[in-house]
């Protein structure tokens, strides 16, 4: 049973990226003659939130003016005052930009609490914006931020296994001798530090961890457009191989980073695990995609881990333990005091280029109840 204060937690967690969204919206829409905001039910059919996390995350933008309600008409972007917001300056602090994904909230807020550890509220100005892991969105925060004064970025990339067309954003910021710092997706075109998790070594243990329970027919669910997921799926196959296990494709389901994200998808995962009936574990990329294969493998009446075994990377929940599930823990917090701390001895150190600031984490690992012996 989940505690009123992990519910609270959790509700928190998803008020945030609303929030966030909804500043990103507001940066986008600023300029526009039409300045009303979705209404709660849309938003809450676009963000898969409930209309009381919409609602929270509306009263704090308009209590910080950015948004003001009209009775019977809407909820509109506040102009002068968003306008004002950008342009007017950071009181003498160091200002510094956060883009985000925003599409798993709870690795987002982690991820802020940890940066927000490092970096003292009085000394440093901190501004989210978030892409939805897409282009244009990263595009358009690029252009906004490039000559409003930041000193320093922090980035997850967008679709970063694709080739990025936004380079040439990143490019400039380069030129005006701004640091920028990547975690989790990085751009590999670009020469800047990042603060990353070692996804091969990490396969190497939940994989290893399966063959020696002796499956051989180990499925698994990855993203194609995002550059951890495809470590992660390198790292399988090189512990296959090694273990003198042979990849079988058909055992290898790819999806792109929308889809999995959408609660859709679950109906192509139920169709491919039942296309695999000697499928006897199932690897997951992320906590999202965990959450779909569970929801499948419980509709196909099958136990974990009695019919099937099954391990995540990046478990971004804070009820692995509770789940029972053997997974890469998410390190959000770490990552996000690594991210910022190196990010402002860049600042103080006036430099752009990767000298010495990349740092590789150690996964740290689950082992649950979720792994068991192979079913003959």
């Amino acid at each position: 049973m989940v505690s009123e204060e992990g519910v609270m937690k959790e509700l928190d967690g998803k008020a945030e990226r609303v929030y966030l969204w909804a500043r990103a919206y507001i940066e986008e829409n600023k300029f526009s003659s039409n300045t009303r905001i979705p209404s709660e039910h849309t938003l809450c059919r676009k963000l898969s939130v409930s209309r009381e996390t919409v609602r929270r995350a509306l009263e704090r933008l308009t209590s910080e003016g950015l948004l003001r309600r009209v009775k019977g008409s809407g909820t509109y972007i506040n102009k002068e005052e968003a306008l004002s917001w950008e342009l007017g300056g950071s009181g003498g602090k160091i200002k510094i930009g956060l883009i985000l994904q925003g599409q798993d909230g709870n690795a987002n807020s982690s991820l802020m609490e940890g940066i927000r550890s490092i970096l003292p509220p009085d000394q440093v100005d901190l501004r989210a914006f978030l892409t939805d892991n897409k282009f244009a969105n990263e595009r358009r925060c690029l252009q906004a931020v490039m000559n409003q004064g930041f000193q320093g970025f922090i980035v997850d990339g967008v679709k970063a296994s694709l080739l990025n067309p936004n380079l040439d954003c990143y490019q400039k910021i380069y030129q005006k001798r701004i640091p920028v710092i990547f975690y989790n997706n990085y751009y590999r075109n670009l020469k800047c530090p990042r603060v990353v998790v070692n996804d091969l070594r990490c396969a190497e243990e939940l994989i290893g961890l399966l063959i020696r329970e002796g499956h051989r027919n180990i499925a698994g669910v990855f993203v194609s457009d995002n550059y951890q997921s495809i470590e992660k799926f390198q790292g399988m196959a090189a512990t296959l191989q090694k273990n003198g296990v042979e990849y079988q494709d058909d055992y290898t389901k790819w999806c792109v980073s929308n889809e999995a994200h959408d609660p859709s998808f679950v109906r192509s995962i139920d169709r491919f695990l039942k296309r695999l009936p000697h499928c006897t574990a199932v690897v997951c990329c992320n906590y999202m995609i965990y959450q779909m294969v569970r929801q499948v493998l419980e509709k196909q009446g099958k136990r974990v881990p009695e019919d099937c075994s099954l391990v995540c990377f990046d478990y971004s929940n804070e009820d692995w333990e509770a789940e029972g599930i053997t997974c890469s823990i998410h390190q959000g917090f770490r990552i996000g005091q690594e991210v910022a701390s190196r990010l402002m001895r860049m600042i103080r150190s006036r430099d752009c280029d990767d000298i010495n600031y990349t740092y590789v984490l150690a996964p740290e690992i689950y082992l649950g109840r979720s792994v068991g012996p192979a079913k003959k």
